[in-house]
């Protein structure tokens, strides 16, 4: 027991470390100040813009910036589609995969194209080298980088300064950021025992019976998991993800994947204060998405180490719940990986989320419904000081103030346009299609598991499409061939495209509003947002939020489920 805290342990505080590090190196790129790449990567970038045609210095407003992300994403969309219909005849296809049905093509695409990552199928089965290196993995850059331009364009409208221009933005999150961290960590995993490589699977007899073979999938994976990771993209080459073996092969790769997964969304918060000249507020909002994310950690792990109470009483004493867990990781390193990855929106797992006790349930639907632990690549950032613009009003009607933030009046459009975001369009995605599917569970959704469990199941699915996540709590008959995967994959696109692009295009919009705005004096009567106390009323309001749309569904889940558990025991 003590071992696996520790483990936990060491994991945040190396979380806080790198935190200030890499934040202020994101801060310094996107203020134009001088780092270590810039001799090397100033011509690189010279030569993308000008091939491209991008003019760096042409600023964008809200709409055009929200354009150009709609119209590459269309364009990169069809490409990855092609890529998918056509891998049947394109090359680097050792085990000749064809393609795969219409619904699931356009489900991966869209699923991609969010940075989702979404998975209906298994991926040594199902997809070529060509289409998971070229095809998903130029999808796990743009998508991962047009999340940090969101963010990055969101915290200069909070400050006053122009949005920027995305093209340019994108470029920089690409050369400057995921690109060079990912050369470093595909290296590191690759000496961790994760398999690099165009070859073929490997027919070897088994175990049991040397006259018997078995084909050992292989494949480019090292490069393939490390931005997978990085990115908050979370799809697996394999179909266990980051439970097989040859994704994450030990302890160490283990301990990569969780710094890396978490690296990008701890340091845009600093990136923040940094930018806004206010490293106060920035470590204050840090801290209360900690105590929330630690909280959560102990939750689960406490969980699962305490076990399943039906299998103790049979037993006779307590063990932990290992169910759908690897060995090589335990109660501990599963259930600090899952809270990570559902409050990242990363999506990858190393255990199963399905075999986790109702409370770990709880923490990783609460981490789906709230958006914002650590939140997604970069617009969980967004979301995050979306909260503190929805409590500075809040605070202000409570004191009679006029609210302000960052010396700028919060008036009828943000209020509207963070309410239409944070309390309308998560709900609307994730309860109306569950809704359906719950209705007709046999003929439409082929929903496996009956009870609590089952609702929680179908909820969590399009919670996590629509969060952009991607993971999924399984049991659902989601994938060919079975007759209900048409149904999993149309629905849940609609989710997908719901809950990345709606929320980007009004946030990039209450960005540029901000902008716009004059700046307020600064006075005694002027509420501040840098104390303790607000930030303390930040996080009632994030809770209470949460608690008010999504707490029937936990109270008919998870929690349902931990009663009926304890009764049984």
């Amino acid at each position: 027991m003590l071992q696996g805290w520790l483990q936990i342990g060491l994991t945040l505080v190396l979380i806080v470390a790198i935190t200030p590090i890499f934040g202020g190196y994101i801060a310094r790129v996107y203020l134009g100040q001088r780092t270590l790449l810039d001799r090397v990567l100033h011509p690189v970038e010279r030569l993308i813009f000008g091939l491209s045609g991008v003019k760096p210095e042409v600023q964008m407003t809200g709409w055009q910036y929200a354009r150009a992300i709609l119209y590459s994403n269309l364009a990169m969309a069809i490409l990855l589609f092609a890529i998918l219909m056509l891998q049947g005849v394109l090359p680097l296809n050792p085990t000749g995969l064809g393609a795969p049905t219409w619904d699931t093509a356009l489900h991966t695409t869209i699923s991609f194209i969010t940075n989702t990552n979404q998975q209906h199928y298994s991926g040594e089965t199902t997809i070529s080298y060509l289409t998971q290196t070229v095809g998903l993995g130029f999808m796990f850059f743009t998508s991962a980088a047009t999340g940090i331009a969101v963010a990055i364009a969101f915290i200069r409208g909070l400050t006053g300064r122009s949005l920027g221009n995305f093209y340019v933005d994108l470029t920089l999150a690409i050369t400057r950021i995921l690109l060079p961290i990912s050369v470093v960590g595909a290296i590191l995993l690759v000496a961790a025992g994760v398999p690099e490589t165009l070859s073929g699977p490997i027919v070897v007899p088994t175990l049991e019976d040397p006259n018997l073979r078995q084909a050992i999938a292989l494949g480019p994976v090292a490069h393939f998991e490390i931005i997978k990771q990085l990115g908050e993209n979370g799809g697996g080459f394999f179909a266990i993800n980051s439970a097989h073996p040859f994704e994450n092969p030990n302890g160490f790769s283990n301990l990569i994947q969780i710094l890396t997964m978490i690296s990008i969304p701890t340091a845009m918060i600093y990136a923040y204060g940094v930018i806004a000249n206010n490293r106060k507020q920035a470590w204050l909002v840090f801290g209360m998405v900690f105590i929330i994310y630690v909280a959560f950690i102990i939750v689960t792990a406490i969980g699962e180490y305490q076990g399943n109470p039906l299998v103790n009483s049979i037993l006779g004493s307590t063990q932990p719940n290992l169910e759908g867990k690897e060995v090589r990781f335990g109660w501990a390193q599963s259930a600090l990986f899952a809270v990570t990855t559902t409050g990242t929106m990363t999506g990858a797992v190393n255990s199963m989320h399905d075999s986790f006790m109702p409370a770990g349930g709880f923490v990783l639907l609460s981490n789906l419904f709230l958006q914002i632990i650590w939140g997604g690549q970069g617009t969980g950032t967004a979301y995050l000081f979306s909260y503190l613009i929805l409590a500075v009003f809040v605070t202000g009607l409570m004191v009679g103030r006029t609210p302000e933030f960052l010396g700028r009046k919060i008036e009828k459009n943000e209020v509207v346009l963070t309410s239409f975001l944070l309390l309308l369009v998560h709900p609307i995605f994730v309860l109306l299609p569950g809704a359906i599917a719950l209705a007709l569970p046999e003929q439409l959704a082929g929903i496996s598991n009956p009870g609590f469990h089952g609702l929680a199941q179908v909820l969590y699915e399009y919670a996590s499409a629509t969060a952009n996540n991607g993971s999924g709590f399984e049991g659902l008959a989601d994938s060919q061939p079975a007759p209900t995967a048409l149904w999993w994959n149309l629905s849940t696109s609609l989710s997908l495209l719901g809950g990345r692009y709606i929320p980007i295009v009004a946030l990039l919009i209450l960005a540029d509003g901000m902008s716009r705005k004059q700046p307020v004096p600064f006075t005694t009567g002027t509420l501040r947002t840098d104390t303790v106390l607000f930030t303390s009323v930040t996080a009632g309001v994030i809770l209470i939020m949460g608690a008010l749309t999504f707490f029937p569904v936990l109270a008919l889940g998870p929690i349902a489920e931990a009663f009926q558990l304890a009764k049984g025991a």
